[in-house]
């Protein structure tokens, strides 16, 4: 099974090589059939500290690295 990739943006640093993403999805309502923003927050880890409040990445699932952290930051978003 491949593995998911999202994009998203910085939206905390939360402790050593950490960053929590959001993302960002648009759903459409059932009843109005209007499209809607979806957004979940995934923590990720970050391994150089490259990444800072406000940048588009890429990230990735991986094995689980802590409680929380089971995503991985592969890439800058273009």
């Amino acid at each position: 099974m491949p593995k998911r990739i999202f994009s998203g943006q910085v939206v905390s640093k939360s402790g050593d090589k950490t960053v929590v993403v959001r993302v960002d999805r648009r759903v459409m309502h059932p009843i109005y059939k209007k499209f809607i923003t979806r957004s979940k927050k995934f923590h990720a880890h970050d391994e150089k500290n490259a990444h800072k409040v406000g940048d588009s990445v890429r990230i990735q699932e991986c094995r689980p690295l802590s409680k929380l952290k089971t995503w991985e930051v592969v890439e800058d978003a273009v």
